[in-house]
Formats: structure tokens, C-alpha cells, sequence
């Protein structure tokens, strides 16, 4: 495989309606490349429409889980590469039912990883794993060389994609390689059961802030800017023998309490508001963390914002979105009324 140009390349992301898949498809729409996605449910307001993207993208009405909707896309619209990140993200829905979980998660792994072997086109993938597939690991920060333990039905998922991926690389040499992300947070994150948009959007809106935890489990989080340049660095770098078939950390290396980025929130908001502690958070891990030497040393990658540095864009752009959601929902009143 050569070094790729995106600027034409037909390019799949799965999971474009999604958080990180929206950005990643931006980003490659921006950079000229021709994007396709598919969307399984149409929902009132995806990512695709909260970024803007409805006329940048093909849009397949289709299911991962279903094979024939995988090859049908690389067939027609002659993926070139691939961006794995569809998957069903959230812990709590994964642990209430696995079974959507392992369908999604792997089985729609497998199904993309098979519609790729039967294609002719295809230059590379990109496959989403997770830190969560290291599961709890006495020894941190997390290298790569740690096992998979994903205990977890998420984590769990997230392992057995991975083994999936490196099957279809060393049985059949498809070119493709890992990302093993920190916990990814930004601008556009419409998935508020995630701390860092509940806690803002809570805070804008004067209601009082939730932490479900009990405040002490530490996380490595990552700014999505950052994330989005770790996969196409990680895409752009596949030519390289020693990078394809790997599996790479991104991450800041930096792990931050709950409380503490609660703290943070807070002092950027200008705010004084005290969360309320439910302590109801189960089957999560305490502390959790990425070594990234890997990715800077073989990528030249590293993650460029520090948590102030991101918050301040995130909180940034919940205000000016829940204004601007505000000014439109006055707008229709005044139409109906």
C-alpha cells in the first residue's frame, strides 16, 4: 500500500452519526475525500445533522450486523478505506444487555472486516478498540504489551473485535492496524450519560450536576481533535510495514478523578454549584490510563490539548449550541403561534 491522499479517496466511516465517527467523517469531507456512512436508525437529530454533514456524505440506510449491508457499501460506493468506529459505546447499556452489545460490537466487526476481504478496492482499515479492552490491569499506566482482560461486556467486545482484526490481518494480510483510545470528550458529544456534556449542559441550564460515581475512579481523557488526528495519523502511516497489523494508545497519559475534572468544569463555568454523589456507577474500572510512547515514537503523534485547554473549546461550544437550539425552538413558537 502506498502513503494515501485523501483528496478523492473513497473513503466508509461507520459510526458517522455518532461522537468521534462524525468527526473523523468531517474531517475527511473537509480534506476532499469522497465519505460514505451507514446509518442504521434515522434519528431526529444525529450527528450528521448537529455537524452539518447531511450533504457531504453518502448515507447508507443499513445495519453492520447485517453482512449483505457491509458488502453492498464496499461494492457500490468502492470503499477504498475504512474507518471501523461504529459500536455500541455506553457502559451501562452494554452491561443491561450484552447481547445487542456482542452483536453490534463484534459481529458488526466481523462483518466489516469480511466485506473488506471480498473487495477489490480496499487499501486499508482503521479499527476502533478502546482502553476499556485492557479491562483492570495491576500495573499502569497501560502499554500495549498489556493483556486484553475485559472483564465487562463492553470491554469484553472490544477485546474480541480486536482478536477478530488481527485474525483477518495475519490470515489474510488486509491492511490494517488499532486504535486503543483514551476516554474521547468534545464539542458535539450528544451522548450526555458521558460526564463531561452532562455536567455543562446541567451547569448552562442551572439544574444541579450528577456525578453516578462516587468521584475517585481516574480516567485519561482526550480531546476529540486530538482523536481525530490519532486515526488519520495512525490511516496515513498503514504503507509502513512496521505500523500495519498493530494496535497503538492514544492518549494524554494525564489521568484525572472525576472530582477533580468536576473541579475543573466548575472553575472554567465560573460557577459554584456542588454535585450531587450517587455512588451508583458498577462494573467500572478505578483507575485507568495510557502510555502513548508507542504512537509518538513510531507515529510522531501526541495529543496537542491539555484538559483546560479542551474543556474551555467544549464548554465554549454547548453554550453557543444550546443558544442557538433556544433562538430556533422561540422561532417555531412564533411561526405556530
Amino acid at each position: 500500500m502506498d502513503k494515501i491522499n485523501w483528496k478523492k479517496t473513497k473513503v466508509l466511516v461507520t459510526g458517522a452519526d455518532g461522537f468521534i465517527g462524525s468527526h473523523v467523517a468531517k474531517e475527511l469531507a473537509d480534506r476532499g475525500s469522497e465519505v460514505t456512512a451507514i446509518v442504521r436508525d434515522i434519528k431526529k437529530q444525529s450527528n450528521i445533522d448537529v455537524l452539518g454533514l447531511k450533504n457531504k456524505l453518502n448515507i447508507i440506510h443499513g445495519d453492520l450486523v447485517n453482512f449483505e449491508d457491509c458488502e453492498r457499501c464496499f461494492n457500490e460506493y468502492e470503499i477504498e478505506f475504512c474507518f471501523h468506529i461504529a459500536a455500541q459505546a455506553i457502559v451501562g447499556p452494554a452491561n443491561r444487555s450484552p447481547l445487542s452489545t456482542f452483536e453490534s460490537n463484534i459481529k458488526g466487526t466481523w462483518n466489516i472486516l469480511e466485506a473488506a476481504r471480498n473487495s477489490k478496492m480496499i487499501k486499508g482499515l482503521v479499527i476502533a478498540s478502546s482502553d476499556k479492552a485492557y479491562g483492570q490491569q495491576k500495573k499502569l499506566p497501560y502499554t500495549e504489551e498489556s493483556p486484553l482482560n475485559g472483564y465487562y461486556p463492553y470491554d469484553a467486545s472490544k477485546a474480541c473485535a480486536e482478536i477478530l482484526a488481527r485474525c483477518y490481518f495475519m490470515t489474510y494480510k488486509i491492511p490494517l492496524a488499532i486504535t486503543r483510545n483514551a476516554n474521547t470528550y468534545g464539542p458535539a458529544d450528544m451522548n450526555f450519560s458521558r460526564i463531561i456534556p452532562d455536567v455543562i449542559t446541567r451547569l448552562i441550564k442551572g439544574e444541579e450536576p450528577v456525578i453516578r460515581s462516587d468521584g475517585t475512579p481516574e480516567r485519561d481523557y482526550m480531546f476529540i481533535e486530538d482523536a481525530v488526528s490519532a486515526y488519520i495519523t495512525l490511516a496515513e502511516n498503514l504503507h509502513r510495514k512496521e505500523i500495519v497489523g498493530e494496535a497503538f494508545n492514544f492518549g494524554t497519559g494525564k489521568p484525572i478523578s472525576v472530582t477533580e475534572l468536576y473541579s475543573k468544569i466548575i472553575k472554567i463555568m465560573g460557577s459554584k454549584a456542588k454535585p450531587k454523589i450517587l455512588g451508583e456507577a458498577k462494573n467500572e474500572i478505578d483507575r485507568q490510563y495510557l502510555d502513548s510512547s508507542k504512537a509518538k515514537n513510531m507515529l510522531k503523534w501526541e495529543a496537542k490539548y491539555s484538559i483546560d485547554a479542551g474543556l474551555k473549546k467544549t464548554i465554549e461550544w454547548y453554550k453557543s449550541h444550546l443558544k442557538s437550539q433556544k433562538s430556533s425552538i422561540s422561532d417555531d413558537a412564533q411561526k405556530s403561534g
